[in-house]
């Protein structure tokens, strides 16, 4: 198998985690390239579910080895509630500790970083981005601002204490003079490193470079990206993103491998759009019908229990997003969803209130999305249940329309169509 790069083709959401489970299957090495516990994605095997944030997907199965990339950020308690969660459904610790990897190049998420991020959401009031709150924005500013802590910082004791001296002396006045809240010690800060070390260490992979040579040799990748192109920081609906590259761009970096590893980009897109949080979104429906999709979509935030805005595929965004984000085929996700719709729509472009101009690219100012309204192309619904569904063969024809439009529109093969969240409702087409 060709080393394939997923990632999410829309606003996160689109079921990447079950994709890349199946995918995982024949790879023997999978590796999250960035973002941190705001992620939230679900695998569904055997009629259990299991929730991830930041371990990468295929860590369900035996002989795959999962590495959390350098392109990450970490909170280790998030990270010890998430592996404590699954081993309560029957994966064995030992099982972690053998196949789970962490770059010592990953940062640390403090609880610096959580207070700022939710003293800043909550002060920015209808302005707000509409983050998690987990301090993935503040790590990531830390990080380019070449004071962050690394997870292998935590292990050179000498290091530590000078880097934290270091970085106190900036973050308290930051606490104290901007946010007006309340600084930490240096003790503090020191206790809860130590509590971090304790939670990484048994994953920590110091021998990196020897073991991502004789993989890039000898094995079989699989990256695996969180959130989607259109919340990436530079391509995004910025300033309404994440706060990292989900991007197939960001793979090459964020997994410590570089673009040459990567044959082949999966886009996974939905059949029909969902945003969790705030900013744009042109087909976004606030009537009934966008209350049916999530509804029957089951569209609620697997991290915050959001209720997902829910509206029709997007054709604009999408093209978009297959440019920027090296996207060579799509997975489409939750076609089952649309089995009761007499109608169904797409988005083929937009039209500007104000003007009356027509455009098929996608406007990258955000803030004048509310001048625009998308024009669709209505397709018929196929009326049936596609849940039961093995090959491209036994789809409904109608359903087979709309496939082979979004194909023939975005000039990109459809090469996986899934009708439900179990591993065994997919289509390799």
């Amino acid at each position: 198998m060709e080393n394939i790069c997923v990632v999410g083709a829309q606003f996160g959401d689109e079921g990447k985690a079950k994709i890349t489970d199946l995918l995982a299957q024949k790879a023997d090495f999978i590796t999250r390239f960035q973002g941190g516990s705001n992620a939230g994605h679900t695998v569904v095997t055997n009629g259990k579910k299991y929730a991830f944030h930041l371990i990468p997907s295929g860590i369900l199965y035996e002989n795959k080895t999962c590495m959390i990339g350098a392109g990450c950020v970490i909170k280790p308690d998030d990270l010890k509630k998430e592996i404590e969660n699954i081993v309560s459904q029957g994966i064995s610790p030992e099982h972690f500790k053998k196949y789970l990897k962490i770059s010592p190049l990953a940062h640390i998420t403090m609880k610096y970083h959580t207070d700022i991020d939710g003293y800043s959401e909550n002060a920015l009031g209808q302005n707000k981005i509409g983050t998690t709150k987990k301090g993935i924005g503040p790590t990531y500013a830390d990080k380019y601002n070449r004071s962050g802590i690394r997870v292998e910082d935590l292990f050179d004791k000498e290091t530590l204490n000078k880097k934290v001296d270091i970085i106190l002396n900036m973050i308290n006045k930051e606490l104290k003079f901007v946010y007006d809240l309340k600084p930490y010690t240096k003790e503090e800060i020191l206790k809860e490193l130590a509590g971090y070390k304790e939670i990484l260490a048994p994953y920590v992979d110091f021998n990196w470079q020897k073991n991502l040579t004789d993989i890039k040799d000898n094995k079989t990748i699989l990256f695996e990206g969180a959130q989607g192109v259109m919340l990436d920081i530079d391509y995004g609906t910025y300033p309404y993103v994440t706060s990292s590259n989900p991007i197939s761009g960001g793979a090459a970096t964020g997994a410590s491998m570089g673009a040459n590893s990567i044959q082949r980009v999966i886009g996974v897109f939905k059949a029909y759009m969902t945003r969790v949080g705030e900013g744009a979104f042109v087909t976004e429906l606030t009537d009934s019908t966008g209350e049916t999709l999530r509804t029957i979509g089951g569209e609620f935030g697997v991290t915050t229990g959001r209720p997902r805005r829910c509206g029709w595929f997007d054709m604009v965004s999408a093209k978009y997003s297959i440019l920027v984000g090296g996207i060579t085929e799509i997975a489409l996700t939750k076609l089952d969803v649309l089995d009761k719709f007499d109608e169904i729509k797409v988005a083929t472009a937009y039209k500007n209130k104000l003007t009356g101009e027509i455009t098929e690219y996608y406007p990258t100012n955000v803030f004048t999305h509310q001048n625009y309204e998308p024009v669709y192309k209505t397709f018929k619904g196929w009326k049936q249940d596609i849940s039961k569904c093995k090959h491209y063969s036994e789809l409904p024809e109608n359903a087979k329309i709309y496939l082979k439009s979004l194909e023939e529109n975005l000039k990109t093969k459809i090469s996986i169509i899934s009708v439900g969240p179990d591993r065994e409702q997919t289509i390799f087409v």
